[in-house]
């Protein structure tokens, strides 16, 4: 067959390269509009419950509301893991599935099992809205400048926050590809009906009466119509309050016909709302707006409308407000990336120009091997678009390791076709050149298609990978398999018909070598002899060096993946829970002061507590600050450990120093953000902390491990006010109208909505400040019995000062408390490793208690196990493979022998370049497998062709002279591929190459010693023990020769 196909494409030849032309400029079109992001799709669908509940305590929650709902939901088909975070008057339902199940699928099972949950009255379950995990891509700042003639700032937190609420929000909510837009910071503003315990008594009213009033003013109903002269008119009636006179003039209840306004037994007010959550900018006060893009939308598009929309808005707001947009963008991180890793592509592409030309000293042939590249990508980008596939780090990246190897199969064709040309030109019957062209592409065609076959195999077990590693490794490997193959079909259609037009009109197809050829033969020719007169030691040597190298790998550290450099930092601050946001706001500000001392620091954005839409429960007592750095930046490491220098200052603050998306993979990985997360599971609360404290003890002595913290679930001051029922019972009240009636005065209650123009603000009802920040005015508050008496509070329950638990964690329906840690200055799985060794040794969870690790690591060590376990399987395969072509186990060894030799130089690079193993390092040992058997199937299928084809004997001569005559090809393919790596290997923490870096030095060290090695290890050992395999492989040949159909090839191609 695919003899066949490359004399259809010698018979076609103008067809050929007019498909190509025309292949070419669709490809271009469509890699151009293809979707670009950061990294290639991480979205595990997850849906995550709100359960708000009011004055509900954790352990109420818990219990009534979000144990029933995991009890629902564990079990149910495709769920992974389900977490869940029960606080002060709200709860949160984290349900992951497994990587293939539909999003919408997943949120219709979800919401059909809510439906089967019984819940306490008032606690209506709503979904979060469906959002990526990468999803925050920009943070947009609102603030006020002062006024440059007074220096006074004209425009309130108030008026920032309403700005935010109905203008900007709403905006940039209609953009595609927005999900959400979180405000936080300012003040946002409701009407207040502020009522106290003295009026109350004094109009002898309850706090039924008001809430009655409040609802009954503020209503609009429908009169039907009526027709009028032939037209329907609407009957309106318009009841709803719009201004504080509205409201304060409503009458409340008649005494004795006489009206009682609102205003005359309530405070009536147009203010701020409390707050749980603050924001700043570089230290000022700011309101934040935190947008989240859809799953599949493209990022840098996106957030250029977002710019674009914001410059819009900018020319409407007040003078003295400023949107700041630049505050953090995940978009410049994708840009540096892809720049960065399209530079390497650019740049290993002319590597790769430069050694073809060295090598043919010829423009035409060098041409003709070069369209393999730019036809493979332009295939490529067509085979994404069909699969949804977005341009990205780790796609470019497979592309740019793939970029030397595309000329691979050209160079092979080319140079054997340039070589038989020449050899055809000086014999004195020359045959008809497109005749010699296709015996000349025939020839070489079996080691080009089984060293391609070789090379999708080895990438098999990256299809296999489980979570995370397998979601950023895959399309890699579609990238590299998929340009692959594009440029075999290129080489066996594209080339042939190519050669065809240009090679036999070659003048210098009848020259010489160039000079550089002719002196790598000279020296190859000299290694030789050596190696055919002194196999032993040659051999010994390479067995010393294999065995030498696999020791010094046992010895590797090992990580997850390289750290990014996203060219932002999350600084994460814990203060002692309980922390007022007061007293938060005060810290942080000191925090971001101390940060922007940092020469490096161009922003910084403090987010504390929780914004009211966000599904993240951040206690007031947390702050999130993101740290932008100028674009001359220092590197990581240095920024990081100057931040750290400077937060030391902060006494009885704990911080925790990472970048957004690896905060996000952490969370993704183990539901913290941190690379080490160790989980203690039990029942009781107490003896939970406990044990997290030992181990948080135990964690801190060992070297590299930093930011060690305990999950902040402690116990805070609370005041507790507890209903006497005997007193209840005395006074014949219910327990549930008290507290329901506590409930709202010191809660509040939401009764309605007031509408201004387009904007909405709420109604609420609660007591004044003076009656509910106060304990001896709480002991006096007045509660209204049956019989229409007001008695104090005191008189029927008992109030004092306790301890409550501020938070219950859950994973999979039980109690868990997380102590988690980062490393820095070690290698993450050494570290990891100690971490559960001392811990084993010095820590005994009593019975019904136990630990589980996640993080980083974990996924590490179940990547490298499944690796290594598939890589037994993809040897067998390549053995099958080898074995289907040679027909003799001996030549399939001697060509596997490339694999050990490519080790030395991998495991030589690991070594240089800080002697880390990672997953990404895993691929690059995948990549190199592949690679490394090619130079092996084309030295030996060049030694059986002579013997079979051009009368050569099993000798010396004839290994020396096969191994000169595929010196150069073996030599370009080895050296285009290496070269083609080096950019990726200049800067190791480059944004976009972070993770390619190790895959490329992998391959560049493992290529460079394969080569030099094979270059005298193979032609030795096929000596030594070549001869069995000679006989075995043609005896096989004569088995198969009665199954063989030969095509008919017409030699008046011409």
């Amino acid at each position: 067959m695919l003899n066949r196909i490359i004399l259809f494409s010698l018979q076609n030849r103008l067809f050929v390269v007019a498909s190509a032309a025309l292949l070419l400029v669709w490809g271009t079109w469509t890699a151009v509009n293809l979707p670009v992001d950061v990294l290639p799709d991480l979205n595990r669908p997850r849906v995550t419950i709100f359960l708000e509940a009011g004055g509900m305590s954790p352990e109420e929650i818990e219990v009534q509301a979000v144990l029933p709902i995991e009890t629902a939901l564990n079990g149910s088909p495709g769920v992974e893991v389900v977490r869940s975070s029960s606080s002060r008057g709200i709860g949160l339902v984290f349900v992951e599935f497994d990587w293939d199940v539909d999003l919408y699928r997943a949120r219709q099972l979800v919401a059909e099992k809510l439906t089967t949950v019984p819940l306490p009255a008032g606690i209506v379950p709503v979904m979060g809205p469906i959002s990526s995990v990468m999803g925050q891509i920009m943070l947009v700042g609102v603030t006020a400048e002062p006024d440059s003639a007074t220096g006074k700032i004209l425009s309130t937190a108030a008026d920032l926050r309403t700005l935010a609420d109905f203008t900007i929000r709403r905006r940039l909510l209609a953009i595609k590809g927005v999900a959400q837009v979180i405000p936080i910071g300012g003040d946002r503003l409701q009407y207040q009906v502020l009522v106290s315990s003295a009026k109350l008594k004094q109009y002898n009213l309850t706090l039924e009466d008001l809430d009655s009033a409040l609802e009954n003013a503020n209503l609009n109903a429908t009169g039907s119509f009526f027709n009028r002269y032939g037209s329907e008119v609407l009957i309106s009636v318009l009841g709803r309050a719009k201004s504080l006179e509205d409201l304060q003039r409503t009458v409340v209840v008649n005494r004795e016909g006489s009206p009682v306004l609102l205003n005359q037994v309530a405070e009536v007010q147009f203010g701020a709302a409390i707050k749980r959550g603050d924001a700043s900018i570089n230290a000022r006060p700011a309101v934040i707006l935190t947008v989240e893009k859809q799953p599949g939308a493209n990022t840098v598009a996106l957030t250029d409308d977002i710019e674009k929309a914001l410059a819009e808005l900018q020319l409407s707001l007040p003078s003295d407000v400023r949107l700041n947009a630049k505050v953090f963008q995940q978009k410049n991180f994708i840009v540096n990336a892809l720049t960065n890793v399209e530079e390497a592509l650019r740049d290993g592409f002319i590597l790769v120009v430069i050694i073809l030309f060295l090598f043919l000293l010829n423009f035409r042939t060098t041409i003709i091997t070069l369209t393999a590249i730019p036809l493979s990508l332009v295939i490529t980008a067509l085979i994404f678009k069909w699969f949804d596939i977005s341009i990205n780090t780790l796609t470019l990246g497979g592309l740019a390791i793939a970029i030397g190897e595309l000329v691979d199969d050209a160079i092979v064709d080319v140079e054997n076709v340039f070589r038989r040309l020449r050899e055809n030109r000086e014999q004195g019957d020359p045959k008809s050149p497109l005749k010699v062209i296709y015996d000349a592409s025939s020839e070489v065609r079996n080691s080009i298609v089984y060293a391609t076959i070789i090379v999708v195999l080895v990438f098999l077990p990256l299809f296999q990978l489980q979570g995370i590693e397998g979601r950023i490794f895959a399309p890699l490997g579609i990238a590299y398999i998929t340009s692959i193959l594009a440029s075999l079909l290129v080489s066996l259609t594209v080339t042939p018909a190519l050669c065809a037009y240009l090679l036999p009109q070659s003048k210098l197809s009848e020259g010489k070598e160039s000079g550089l050829v002719r002196w790598l033969k000279k020296q190859d020719q000299k290694v030789l002899h050596f190696g055919l007169s002194n196999p032993r030691m040659v051999i010994g040597v390479a067995t010393a060096l294999v065995i030498a190298s696999l020791v010094v790998a046992t010895r590797f550290g090992t990580e997850f993946l390289p750290p990014f450099n996203e060219g932002s930092f999350t600084v994460n601050l814990y203060t002692p829970a309980g922390t007022s946001l007061e007293e938060s706001n005060k810290i942080g500000a000191v925090a971001e002061q101390l940060i922007l001392r940092v020469p490096d620091v161009q922003y910084t954005a403090r987010r504390t507590g929780r914004a009211e839409l966000d599904e993240h429960v951040e206690p007031v007592s947390n702050s999130e600050i993101e740290v932008e750095l100028h674009e001359d930046a220092r590197s990581r490491t240095e920024v990081i450990a100057d931040i750290r220098q400077q937060l030391a200052n902060l006494a009885g603050v704990s911080l925790s120093i990472g970048q957004p998306i690896s905060h996000r993979l952490d969370h993704l990985l183990s539901g913290v953000r941190a690379q080490i997360a160790i989980k203690i599971f039990g029942e009781d609360l107490t003896e939970l902390r406990a044990l997290a404290a030992q181990v948080q003890e135990v964690v801190e002595t060992i070297p590299g491990a930093v930011d060690v913290q305990v999950e902040r679930q402690v116990l805070v001051p609370q005041l507790t006010i507890r209903l006497n029922r005997a007193a209840l019972q005395r006074y014949g009240m219910q327990t549930g109208e008290v507290a329901r009636d506590l409930e709202v005065l010191y809660g509040g209650k939401v009764i309605s909505q007031i509408l201004d123009g387009q904007k909405t603000f709420d109604l609420v009802l609660r007591a004044v400040a003076a009656d509910r920040e106060n304990l001896e005015s709480i002991r006096n508050t007045q509660i209204h019995t049956p019989e229409g008496v007001l008695i104090p509070l005191e008189s029927i329950a008992h109030i004092e000062y306790e301890k409550g638990i501020n938070t219950v964690s859950h994973e999979n329906s039980q109690r868990r408390i997380i102590v988690s840690c980062n490393v820095q200055g070690r290698d993450l799985g050494g570290t990891a490793a100690e971490i559960q060794k001392a811990v084993t040794a010095k820590i005994t969870p009593p019975q019904g208690y136990f630990l589980e690790y996640g993080g980083q690591f974990e996924a590490q060590k179940q990547a490298s196990r499944l690796i290594g376990l598939l890589s037994l399987f993809v040897f067998l395969g390549i053995f099958l493979v080898l074995y289907a072509h040679f027909r003799s186990w001996r030549i399939v060894l001697q060509v596997m022998l490339n694999v050990p030799l490519a080790l030395v130089g991998s495991v030589t690079a690991v070594w240089l370049t800080g002697g880390t193993f990672s997953v990404a390092t895993l691929v690059g040992f995948i990549t190199l497998t592949g690679i490394a058997s090619r130079n092996g199937i084309m030295m030996i299928s060049h030694y059986l062709h002579l013997m079979e084809h051009e009368g050569e004997q099993f000798d010396q001569n004839m290994i020396v002279r096969g191994s000169l005559e595929r010196l150069v090809p073996v030599l370009m393919t080895a050296l285009v591929a290496a070269l083609a790596l080096i950019p990726l290997t200049l800067d190791a923490q480059a944004a976009g190459k972070e993770i390619l870096y190790p895959v490329a030095t992998v391959i560049l060290g493992g290529l460079l010693s394969s080569t030099l090695l094979d270059m005298i290890v193979t032609p030795t050992v096929f000596w030594a023990w070549g001869k069995k395999a000679v006989e075995e492989y043609f005896n096989g040949k004569k088995q198969s020769e009665n199954l063989t159909i030969d095509v008919p090839i017409d030699n008046n191609l011409l």
